[in-house]
C-alpha cells in the first residue's frame, strides 16, 4: 500500500523571513500579545530607549505626545541616533529601525552602561508592527528626517531639513490594525507607566499631552523614590516618614526607600532594575530582605529588646505594614534575567551588592533614630505573636484538610468535581445558600465544583492573618483551593484551573466580588496573575414570549430586545437565587453560551494602591477616591413598563 501526503513537507516548505517579516507574521513572540496590551508594549519600547539615555546621564527631558488617530510621538533631549553610514554600509538609523537585534546595548563599553534594553529588537519591531514611522534626529548641528512606510517595508532615505544646536530624538509611529485588534491608546496607563518613570529618576521631567481630549500632565519628582512610597502609602496610616537608603556596591548602584503603615498586614515590595520593573523579584529582593531581616534583629538584640532566649524576628513579621520601592542599576555586562522575560533578575551580585549597602546604611539609621527603631521593633513584635496564632490556625487547616473526607466534604458546602484534573475544574464561589442550591443542581458535575458563601467575607485587607484564619467562609475558600495560603501559596497546585466568583448582580453582589477579589489579591495573588480567576455575568432579565423566552444583561439589552416584541412579559431576577437550575446553568454556567470577565492586573502598583484605599480603614481617602471617579445618575431614564406588554 503507497502512503500519499497531500501535505508535502520537502526543502521547498522551508521559509526564511527577511527583514522585519517575522515580526509581523508572529508579533506575538516579540510583544506578547496583539490586543491592547500588545499595543502599548509599543509605547513602552519608544520610551524605554528615551528613558536609557537619561539613565546615561545624556537626557533629562522627554515629551510623550498621543495625536488624534491615536499615533504616538516620543521625544526627547538624549544624544540622538548616530545618523552616519553603519559598517553595514547602511544609515544607522535604519539598522537600528529596521534590523532585529541591533543597537548600541550589547557592548557594555560602548554608548549604554547602563540599560534596559538587552536585545535590540524593541525599535525594529515597533516600525515593523506600524503603519508608518518618522523618525527626526537632532545632531552634529543639523537635523534629520527619515520615514518608514508599511511596517518597514518601504524606506525613505535619510535628509537635512534644517539646522540646530539642539540634541534629540523623536519618534512618530502609528500602530498598524491590520495587527492589532484595537489601536486606541489608554492615557491613563500611559500616564501611570510615565508617572512611574518618573519616580525613578530624580530630576527627568515627563511631559504627557493627549491632542484627543486636550488632557495633559507633568511628572517631575525631586525627592524620586521617597515620594514614590509617599504616593503608595496616600490613604494609609504610616507610622515613619520613608526610610532612605543609597549607595554603590561591586559596582552596582542601589536605591531604596521603605515605609511602614499601623493598619495594613500585607507587605509591598516594588524593585527595578535599570528602570524595569521585576514583578518576579530576583536576586536583589532576596538580597534587600535579607539585610532587612539582619539589622532590625541585630538592633533588637543590641538594645535588649528582645532577650537572649528569644528567637529572632522572622522576616515575615519585620515586613508585616511594609511598602518599599528598592532600583538598582547594574552594567550591561553582568546583567542577567532569568527566562526570556524580564521580570526577574538572575545577577548573583545583585544579591551581594544590595545586602552590603541596605545592611549597613539601615544599620546607621535605627541607631541615629532611636525612637523609630524601637517603636518599629514593638510593632514587628506584635506581628510576630499575631503571626505564631496563625500558623497554628495554618496547621488546623493541613489538620482539618487530612481529615476532611469525601463524606464529610467540608460540612456540607463543597460540592466537588467528579474528574480529578486541576488542568479543566472550574470553582463556583456562589453567594447564598439558595442560589448555591441551584448551582448544584445545574452544573456539570463532571468538572465543576460548587462552594456557596453565606453573607459578606470578612475584608481581608484591614484583618490581621491568625483573625483572617479564623473566618469560616475564609477557611472554606483555602481549603477548596487547595493551594495554601499568603507566603506558603502555591498557585500550581490549585485544584481548579479557573476560580469564578457568581454575586448577585447587585451592590451587594459588587460588595462581595471586592472583598474576594481582595482576599486573592493580597493572599492568592498568583492565581490573579496566572489568568485562573473570574467574574460570572449572569443575566438581569427574562424576557417570556408566547412560544419563546430570551435573556437580557442591561436595561439597554432588555430594552433592545423587547421593542418589537408583543404578548410578552418581563421577570426580573433581584438575585441568582431566583433563577433556577436550568436558567443558571443556561445563562451563567454552560461554557459554551456563559460569559467570564477574566480578571487582569494590568498595574500592579495602581491595584495595591486602590484596594489600600478602598478596602482600607480610613474614610476620608475612600470618599474622596469615589467622589472624583464615581458618577452617580439619580435619574430613572428607564423602566420596565416601557417594554413590557400584553396587546
Amino acid at each position: 500500500m503507497t502512503k500519499v501526503n497531500a501535505n508535502v513537507y520537502d526543502e521547498s516548505k522551508i521559509q526564511v523571513m527577511q527583514g522585519l517579516e517575522a515580526v509581523r507574521k508572529r508579533p506575538g513572540m516579540y510583544i506578547g500579545s496583539t490586543d491592547t496590551t500588545g499595543l502599548h508594549h509599543l509605547v513602552w519600547e519608544i520610551v524605554d530607549n528615551s528613558i536609557d539615555e537619561v539613565l546615561s546621564e545624556c537626557a533629562d527631558h522627554i515629551k510623550v505626545i498621543i495625536h488624534k488617530g491615536n499615533s504616538v510621538e516620543v521625544i526627547d533631549n538624549g544624544r540622538g541616533i548616530p545618523i552616519g553610514m553603519h559598517k553595514t554600509g547602511i544609515p544607522t538609523p535604519q539598522v537600528v529601525f529596521g534590523t532585529l537585534h541591533s543597537g548600541g546595548k550589547f557592548d557594555s563599553t560602548g554608548a549604554y552602561k547602563v540599560s534596559g534594553g538587552l536585545h535590540g529588537v524593541g525599535s525594529s519591531v515597533v516600525n515593523a508592527l506600524s503603519e508608518w514611522v518618522e523618525l527626526t534626529i537632532s545632531r552634529d548641528g543639523k537635523v534629520y528626517y527619515q520615514k518608514f512606510e508599511n511596517g518597514g517595508t518601504i524606506i525613505r532615505k535619510p535628509k537635512i531639513i534644517s539646522e540646530s544646536k539642539k540634541t534629540g530624538t523623536t519618534v512618530h509611529f502609528k500602530p498598524d490594525p491590520a495587527i492589532f485588534s484595537t489601536t486606541i491608546i489608554d492615557y491613563k496607563q500611559v500616564a501611570q507607566r510615565l508617572k512611574e518613570s518618573a519616580y525613578l529618576i530624580k530630576g527627568l521631567k515627563i511631559e504627557l499631552y493627549d491632542e484627543r481630549t486636550e488632557t495633559s500632565d507633568t511628572f517631575l519628582f525631586r525627592e524620586g523614590i521617597s515620594a514614590f512610597v509617599q504616593n503608595l502609602n496616600a490613604g494609609k496610616e504610616v507610622l515613619n516618614e520613608p526610610i532612605y537608603l543609597e549607595g554603590t556596591s561591586l559596582n552596582i548602584q542601589v536605591e531604596c526607600a521603605m515605609q511602614y503603615s499601623g493598619k495594613s498586614y500585607s507587605e509591598n515590595i516594588y524593585s527595578y532594575v535599570n528602570n524595569i520593573r521585576t514583578h518576579d523579584g530576583g536576586t536583589h529582593e532576596t538580597g534587600f530582605r535579607a539585610a532587612l531581616t539582619k539589622a532590625f534583629n541585630e538592633y533588637a538584640r543590641m538594645k535588649g529588646l528582645l532577650k537572649d532566649k528569644e528567637p529572632n524576628l522572622d522576616g515575615a513579621d519585620i515586613r508585616e505594614g511594609l511598602t518599599a520601592v528598592l532600583s538598582i542599576r547594574i552594567n550591561e555586562d553582568i546583567l542577567q534575567f532569568e527566562g526570556q522575560t524580564k521580570n526577574k533578575l538572575g545577577t548573583a551580585d545583585a544579591k551581594t551588592a544590595v545586602e552590603n549597602i541596605i545592611s549597613e546604611q539601615l544599620k546607621f539609621y535605627l541607631n541615629e533614630k532611636g525612637e523609630i527603631a524601637n517603636m518599629l521593633v514593638d510593632n514587628f513584635l506584635r506581628a510576630f505573636r499575631a503571626r505564631e496564632a496563625a500558623r497554628k490556625a495554618r496547621d488546623e487547616v493541613r489538620m482539618i484538610k487530612q481529615k476532611v473526607t469525601k463524606t464529610t466534604n467540608l460540612a456540607g458546602k463543597l460540592a466537588p468535581v467528579q474528574d480529578r484534573n486541576p488542568q479543566t475544574n472550574e470553582l463556583f464561589l456562589v453567594e447564598g445558600d439558595s442560589a448555591g442550591g441551584s448551582a448544584k443542581q445545574g452544573r456539570d458535575r463532571r468538572f465543576q465544583a460548587i462552594l456557596p458563601l453565606r453573607g459578606k467575607v470578612i475584608n481581608s485587607e484591614k484583618t490581621r492573618t491568625d483573625e483572617l484564619l479564623k473566618n469560616e467562609e475564609i477557611m472554606s475558600i483555602i481549603y477548596s483551593v487547595g493551594a495554601g495560603f499568603g507566603d506558603d501559596f502555591n498557585a500550581s497546585k490549585s485544584n481548579y484551573n479557573k476560580i469564578i466568583i457568581m454575586t448577585d448582580a447587585d451592590t451587594d453582589g459588587a460588595h462581595i466580588q471586592i472583598l474576594l477579589l481582595t482576599f486573592f489579591f493580597r493572599y492568592m495573588k498568583d492565581l490573579i496573575t496566572r489568568g485562573s480567576v473570574y467574574i460570572a455575568l449572569p443575566p438581569l432579565y427574562k424576557i417570556n414570549g408566547k412560544s419563546s423566552s430570551d435573556y437580557a444583561w442591561t436595561d439597554e439589552e432588555l430594552k433592545t430586545k423587547a421593542a418589537n416584541l408583543k404578548n410578552i412579559t418581563i421577570q426580573r431576577f433581584k438575585g441568582l437565587g431566583e433563577m433556577n437550575a436550568t436558567q443558571l446553568w443556561e445563562t451563567t454556567m454552560n461554557p459554551e453560551t456563559r460569559t467570564l470577565i477574566k480578571v487582569n492586573i494590568e498595574d500592579f502598583v495602581d491595584a495595591d494602591k486602590r484596594i489600600a484605599i478602598l478596602m482600607g480603614d480610613d474614610v476620608e481617602p475612600r470618599r474622596e477616591w469615589i467622589e472624583n471617579n464615581v458618577s452617580f445618575d439619580y435619574e430613572d431614564n428607564f423602566t420596565l413598563e416601557e417594554v413590557e406588554s400584553d396587546e
